[in-house]
């Protein structure tokens, strides 16, 4: 996906979507890994790749849902892509802050929010670059929309 995406130069979004699923049996090992930190259910995370008009791309890297969205990229092997092909370029949600402070040319992660003693200015520019980033990163959550629906 990666060589696909630097040889017809498109730039991917990429997203982290939980599931709700059933409750591993007792006494299985890593049976509280499933338990997802932001939902309080037992999840799986799914990390999905699309492209700028919302065509999926790749969808996979399963992982527990207590699993941060970072850690799923980096333990795939997702981040190492990034080194290895520096063409690639990205946008992704907050939850892949320090994947965009590792590689600053070629992720774009929303903005962080200004502090309480920011000025105004300062607030409405943040309100306006994240939301530029939420209409370009918009393709990704329909196509993460589109795979729930045909979930059995």
């Amino acid at each position: 996906m990666f060589a696909y995406a630097e040889a017809e130069d498109i730039e991917l979004r990429l997203d982290g979507a939980e599931t709700q699923v059933r409750r591993p049996h007792a006494g299985r090992p890593g049976r509280r890994a499933f338990v997802s930190g932001k939902r309080r259910q037992n999840t799986i995370k799914t990390t999905t790749f699309s492209d700028g008009q919302g065509r999926l791309l790749y969808s996979g890297a399963e992982r527990p849902g207590r699993m941060h969205d970072q850690t799923a990229v980096r333990t795939e092997g997702i981040a190492e892509q990034f080194r290895i092909r520096p063409g690639v370029k990205a946008k992704v949600d907050s939850g892949y802050q320090g994947l965009a402070k590792e590689f600053p040319g070629q992720v774009t992660a929303p903005p962080k929010k200004p502090g309480e003693d920011a000025c105004d200015g300062d607030k409405r520019a943040w309100q306006e670059a994240r939301r530029r980033q939420s209409s370009a990163r918009i393709c990704v959550e329909h196509t993460n929309a589109e795979l729930r629906q045909w979930a059995p």
